[in-house]
């Protein structure tokens, strides 16, 4: 089964250190499906967004153990990617 570009690129992660990748280095971060490869969330970010990636750099982040008074469990894992943009590219869905 094949994915979907919206199948592949779940959602933005947007927080401070995604901001400094954002102004710094042209980079943009994104929650991706996780058996998404490189390749797929290239295409998936250049179809939707219409911008050129230079690189993709993906990271699985592991659940962390949480504990809310005697009721313990786990946060859900998912894969991030981060894309490094082309000069002069930009994404309008990360402007605040």
């Amino acid at each position: 089964m094949e994915l979907k570009f919206y199948d592949i690129i779940k959602e933005p992660i947007i927080t401070e250190k995604s901001m400094q990748l954002k102004e710094q280095f042209n980079k943009y971060t994104f929650k991706v499906a996780k058996d998404a490869n490189k390749i797929e969330i290239k295409n998936a970010v250049e179809a939707l967004f219409n911008v050129k990636v230079l690189s993709v750099a993906t990271i699985t982040v592991l659940p962390k153990n949480k504990r809310v008074g005697q009721y313990a469990g786990k946060t859900a894992g998912y894969k991030k990617a981060i894309c490094k943009l082309a000069e002069g590219n930009k994404i309008d869905a990360f402007e605040l």
